[in-house]
């Protein structure tokens, strides 16, 4: 049974995603795909969130015909790094640590390792330098928001050489970009172990460029993400309701 799985996409639990896990699945289910992975950066509250909403199983299967697949995509020392099929414990406290050491973790926890967007200059793809170090499970080689598409042919062309099962993804940061590009995967067994197990073998892929109103969309939101981050602290803790340094105290607090 083909399955259409889009094994890379954002939820507003990332610091530039957009869209509501549920927005996600919505759209996912509109486009025709069965399942997502919801791999947001250094964080897996996403999983957390859905299982208290009863969207997501933690036996891994499939909620009304629809399967959310936990992820977290890890900012290692050498560049980004999925992990499909499991959450890792304190993703945040991952962020630079060894790639390597990643990949290990994951298998640990009974997840896959595998490197997204590699050879993009512009956004920490591995190189092929530390690829060729990885126990990785499989590449992404076609990323639908790629900066530049030779880093996909690219991407390509070291599987090949490897002989590494292939993903496709839509690396969507709003629920319009869902499902733009994604992994066939033919099993009938239609729960995240199943999934987990053909995509480390062959699989056919849908390949779709992101439109360029959704490129801006994701160029605009990156950049809102640098912005907040370069925020002083001081800004930080008023946005969070807390006063500034020096600020006289009230008896209403800002929501």
């Amino acid at each position: 049974m083909p399955l259409n799985v889009d094994l890379h996409t954002h939820s507003f639990f990332s610091g530039d995603g957009v869209s509501s896990p549920e927005e996600n699945i919505a759209a996912a289910r509109e486009k025709g795909l069965h399942a997502i992975a919801i791999t947001d950066h250094n964080t897996c509250e996403c999983a957390s969130y859905l299982l208290d909403k009863g969207l997501m199983r933690g036996d891994g299967q499939p909620v009304d015909g629809f399967l959310v697949i936990p992820g977290v995509e890890v900012t290692t020392a050498e560049g980004h790094l999925l992990c499909i099929g499991t959450s890792l414990p304190n993703p945040r406290q991952l962020k630079g640590k060894p790639a390597r050491d990643i990949c290990e973790l994951i298998h640990e926890h009974g997840g896959l390792a595998i490197p997204p967007h590699p050879y993009d200059l512009f956004r920490a793809g591995i190189r092929n330098v530390t690829l060729d170090t990885l126990p990785i499970d499989a590449l992404e080689v076609f990323n639908a928001a790629t900066t530049l598409r030779r880093y996909n042919r690219f991407a390509f062309a070291y599987a090949q050489l490897r002989g590494l099962p292939m993903t496709a993804s839509s690396d969507a940061h709003h629920a319009d970009a869902v499902g733009t590009a994604y992994t066939i995967v033919d099993t009938d067994d239609f729960s995240v172990s199943g999934i987990l197990t053909q995509v480390c073998k062959s699989n056919k892929l849908n390949e779709e460029y992101l439109t360029p109103r959704d490129s801006m969309r994701k160029t605009w939101n990156n950049w809102l993400r640098l912005r907040r981050r370069k925020r002083p602290a001081s800004v930080d803790r008023v946005a969070d309701g807390a006063p500034a340094a020096g600020a006289k105290n009230s008896n209403s607090s800002a929501k």
